[in-house]
């Protein structure tokens, strides 16, 4: 039995119907999983049309009613928008839609009946402007699964790295930054990569301040107040993790092969050398969240100027699928 990979559509004026139907009409992804999306049957046939697509869309309102055949497009319609939506437009319509989506995915997976969400992106201001004042997806799936301890882990074919801090401004990330923290997400990233196979994690930790504080040059001894105590504690445990490290040469070093993951301190410093490697092939994973719930994401956003324009590329999202398979159990 392959994992039910329950796919959402995201923000319906962007790219994420788009990017779901390049994905799908790549016959592979049927042969290691049963991909579900959920969405509006509207703005998925609508695409259909415009992608002059062979795909067929079978509208369901269970897993258990699915056909998961590569001909077909398995669609749990959640009917809340019209075939006339905007693309490229902020809506309230629209954000409102992409939560619904999401609170259904994480409903169904927390229910087992799909063995792990994948995202397709949504956007920040039509979420607020439909009523949902959350900074993104990470923040909704903890919330909607009781989860306080988790984190963002982004990863390429030559890189990962997962988030001290994510959504919040540079003085309040640094501030929010304890050994407390530093040792639990050290702790979610090797246990995470555990689970996709790999045997001995290799982690470093990134610095706050440039040349990691450069033996209190710069900075007031950040590094050493508010990592390395945690890092300490991993070390304890035996985990093979080292830092902090210079983040400029870190993240060279880990795109040689040094480290399986690098530890970053904030947004920036994490998003910028994995984007610049390669956003189609990016993926966006949430780690720790309760429930078991597993969700990947590609690692780009709504992309509203080309929305429409069959322009997108779907590589992110099928990158995206691919490493939910990894993750996920068999419901």
């Amino acid at each position: 039995m392959k994992p039910i990979i329950g796919i959402t559509m995201g923000d319906a004026a962007g790219v994420g119907p788009e990017i779901i139907i390049k994905a799908l009409s790549d016959t592979t992804i049927y042969d290691t999983c049963r991909p579900l999306v959920i969405g509006d049957a509207s703005i998925m046939s609508r695409e259909l049309t415009n992608l002059n697509s062979n795909l067929t869309l079978h509208c369901i309102t269970t897993p258990n009613e699915a056909l998961f055949t590569k001909d077909t497009i398995d669609l749990i319609d959640l009917n809340l928008l019209t075939a006339n939506l905007a693309y490229g437009e902020v809506s309230a319509a629209a954000g409102n839609a992409a939560f619904r989506y999401l609170e259904k995915a994480i409903d169904l997976a927390k229910n087992n009946e799909i063995s792990a969400i994948c995202t397709a992106p949504l956007n920040k201001e039509a979420l607020h402007k439909g009523g949902y004042l959350y900074p993104g997806h990470t923040e909704i799936l903890a919330d909607l699964t009781q989860t306080t301890d988790f984190s963002m882990m982004l990863a390429t074919p030559d890189m990962k790295v997962i988030h001290l801090t994510t959504h919040m401004g540079l003085i309040e990330a640094i501030q929010s930054i304890t050994p407390e923290r530093t040792y639990s997400v050290i702790k979610l990233g090797y246990n995470t990569l555990l689970k996709s196979g790999l045997a001995s994690p290799k982690i470093a930790v990134c610095g706050i301040n440039p040349h990691a504080g450069e033996n209190g040059l710069f900075g007031n001894d950040e590094e050493g107040k508010q990592l390395l105590p945690g890092i300490e504690r991993a070390q304890a445990e035996g985990i093979d993790v080292i830092g902090p490290l210079p983040a400029d040469t870190l993240f060279y070093r880990a795109g040689r092969g040094d480290f399986d993951l690098v530890v970053a301190c904030y947004h920036d410093q994490g998003h910028t050398p994995v984007k610049v490697l390669g956003i189609e092939s990016g993926v966006n994973i949430t780690v720790g969240l309760n429930y078991g719930v597993i969700r990947t994401s590609v690692d780009h956003g709504t992309a509203f100027d080309i929305a429409g324009k069959n322009k997108a590329n779907g590589e992110s999202m099928i990158a995206a699928i691919q490493s939910a398979i990894e993750l996920s159990p068999i419901v």
